[in-house]
């Protein structure tokens, strides 16, 4: 097999399930999106309630409200006279509400209000500042649990008023609600780091073992407050094996799962998609043994302001040179681009913001790089994979998009290359799914007997299924993985799509292969550690497949670093 095995459209072979216990998986994720989606939340305690009194309501109807009360809540005669008592004295004089509220998914909110009242009847109006509002009623002391979830990610004044009526008296209290899921901003590809020319850092190699800081937030147009950043981080001037990690940095502890793996003498690229520290910074960890050059290139960012969701798709291919599919039919000319068109094909819609992408370049002619980018504007400096002569190599890109919905690849190369391009989702404001970060880990590592795994290499031409969302898990759009293959033994790539089935019951048959995909994710030869990012859906039913579509074994890690949440 050669390099031209990217995605061919090989036929549908019968594959083989190898199965991974899925309970450890999906427990893994209940606790992780549990984690993310209740960091945020507000408490306002009862002493800061605003007490209004109210025009209209007379004394007499106080003392009416309270002695018809008293029966419906079986008082005795002598806590009715005190109701009347308390109602001549000062129109429920200890009204006050404390409210808090928490969050439990990427949108949604949790409230909960304290009711302190004489036993009076009352009103409640919940205001959940985005326009909407709840009406219910209590009596006296009450403990009131509301949910509501907002369509869009940003920070809402929610308000709790308790009126009670016929003592003329209103008491208010609430606090602002920040969502714990963020909406995607993207951003025209910009170098905010490269250690061979001094960008962003000085201009020395990465030691082994060392890490470099990545200033984001108040860098090049990149606003205060981000959440989270997408970078395509290349490592370069290998001259030995190794990772590199991507995480906050100060203040955080750095995960044990790995953004890409290089080797010797090559240059290696991959999409990150890292939370941004308090301080505005990322940080890179070089976990090999030698200093390496690192450069990184942000594409877009995460706040909580409205912006775009997320919508993801099944794996459609929009571009493929060697059939002529979305571009012109041959090999992409050095030092050229193509537009090609993505809003209003394949169900994906117009006015979209930006496009999550699989881009591949195959049989290039000699070394180089490639850039996607906005359909409108100039080339960026910033690349998004790169190649030597004869290499297949793949990478996830996060594209603005130009407003007639095209986007464009150019070949850095002065040499020819075949460009593959599969669309696996989108950004738009209709989109409603926010991303949530996870501090990253680790769900399967068929090096190794654990995360359920049997033990075993990752067979050619089978696939793996995993059960990612929790039962009690909702909303969930796709997830943020790291896939790598490494110790392969020939040419092969791996393809990852949502499952049409549901996972067997527990000593049960496999579920069926279902249509084997023509789209890839990465791509390998003989001997190599390949990484890419996946924004995977995971379908109807909560599960992944991970398809070998190589003829040699390999072993498959997969480490999981968020979730795109509409709820």
């Amino acid at each position: 097999m050669t390099a031209a095995l990217v995605a061919a459209g090989l036929g549908i072979i019968p594959g083989t399930a190898q199965a991974a216990d899925p309970v450890p998986v999906a427990a893994g994720v209940a606790e992780a999106i549990a984690k993310a989606s209740t960091s945020e939340g507000f408490h306002s305690p009862a002493d800061r309630t605003i007490r209004t009194t109210l025009p209209g309501a007379a004394t007499a109807n106080g003392k009416a409200n309270a002695k018809t009360a008293a029966p419906q809540t079986a008082q005795t005669a002598q806590t009715a006279q005190a109701a009347v008592e308390a109602a001549d004295a000062g129109a429920n004089p200890a009204l006050a509400v404390d409210v808090s509220g928490t969050s439990y998914t990427a949108h949604g909110i949790e409230l909960t209000a304290l009711i302190t009242s004489a036993d009076f009847a009352l009103g409640v109006v919940i205001d959940w500042g985005d326009g909407k509002t709840d009406t219910v009623t209590a009596q006296g002391n009450a403990e009131l649990h509301h949910s509501h979830t907002y369509d869009k990610s940003g920070e809402y004044q929610v308000k709790v008023t308790v009126t009670d009526t016929a003592n003329a008296v209103q008491a208010a209290n609430g606090g602002a609600f920040l969502t714990p899921g963020s909406d995607f901003t993207p951003h025209t590809p910009t170098r905010l780091l490269d250690t061979r020319n001094g960008t962003g850092a000085p201009a020395v190699k990465v030691a082994g073992l060392g890490s470099a800081r990545v200033k984001v937030a108040g860098n090049a147009a990149v606003p205060a407050g981000v959440t989270a950043v997408a970078l395509n981080v290349t490592v370069t001037e290998t001259v030995e094996s190794g990772y590199v990690t991507a995480w906050p940095g100060a203040g955080y502890e750095r995960p044990g799962t790995s953004n890409l793996n290089y080797t010797a003498g090559r240059s290696v690229p991959n999409l990150v998609i890292v939370p941004v520290g308090e301080d505005g910074y990322v940080e890179l960890y070089n976990g090999g043994p030698e200093p390496v050059d690192l450069i990184a290139d942000v594409t877009g960012y995460f706040t909580r302001a409205s912006a775009g969701g997320y919508t993801s798709m099944t794996p459609a291919r929009f571009v493929d040179t060697r059939e002529g599919l979305g571009a012109s039919r041959g090999r992409l000319p050095a030092r050229t681009a193509f537009a090609t068109r993505i809003g209003g094909l394949q169900g994906v819609p117009q006015g979209i913001t930006a496009v999550a992408l699989n881009v591949t370049v195959t049989e290039p002619g000699g070394p180089g790089h490639l850039t996607a980018y906005s359909g409108e504007g100039p080339v960026p400096t910033a690349s998004n994979l790169n190649f030597v002569p004869g290499q297949t190599v793949a990478n996830a890109v996060i594209v603005p998009v130009a407003a007639d919905g095209t986007i464009k690849v150019f070949n850095g190369s002065w040499m020819p290359a075949h460009v593959v391009v599969d669309v696996v989702g989108y950004y738009s404001k209709d989109s409603k799914a926010a991303f949530l970060p996870f501090t990253p880990f680790r769900t399967l590592d068929t090096r190794e007997e654990a995360y359920g795994w049997p033990g075993g290499r990752f067979r050619a031409r089978e696939y793996i299924t995993q059960g990612f969302t929790p039962g009690d898990a909702t909303g969930v759009e796709a997830y943020v993985l790291n896939t790598t293959v490494t110790e392969t033994g020939g040419t092969g790539y791996l393809s990852v799509a949502p499952s049409p089935y549901a996972l067997p019951a527990e000593g049960g048959p496999a579920a069926p292969a279902g249509p084997r995909p023509g789209s890839s994710t990465l791509n390998w030869t003989a001997g190599t550690t390949v990484p890419n990012l996946v924004q995977a859906s995971d379908g109807d039913h909560g599960v992944i497949t991970f398809w070998n579509q190589g003829y040699q074994d390999a072993d498959l890690v997969l480490d999981v670093f968020g979730v795109y949440q509409s709820k």
